[in-house]
């Protein structure tokens, strides 16, 4: 079955801890079930420092299952 959800839709979250939470799809991933939603299950995540990029702790989203 088809993906309802395309690259640009605006989505609402059902359950987990952005439940409530609305954000417009990044990247849909349907051989995985899964999306990425801006502003939506966002992550911690360390970085190590490169010469094209500062290192530290920088935050990101990471994939939601679609049925969320």
């Amino acid at each position: 079955m088809a993906a309802k959800i395309k690259k640009g839709d605006t989505v609402v979250v059902l359950t987990g801890r952005d439940a409530g939470r609305s954000g417009e799809v990044v990247q849909v991933m349907p051989k995985e079930d899964k999306a990425l939603v801006r502003g939506i299950n966002l992550v911690k995540r360390h970085q190590r420092q490169t010469q094209s990029q500062e290192g530290g702790i920088i935050s990101k989203e990471a994939a939601i299952h679609l049925s969320n």
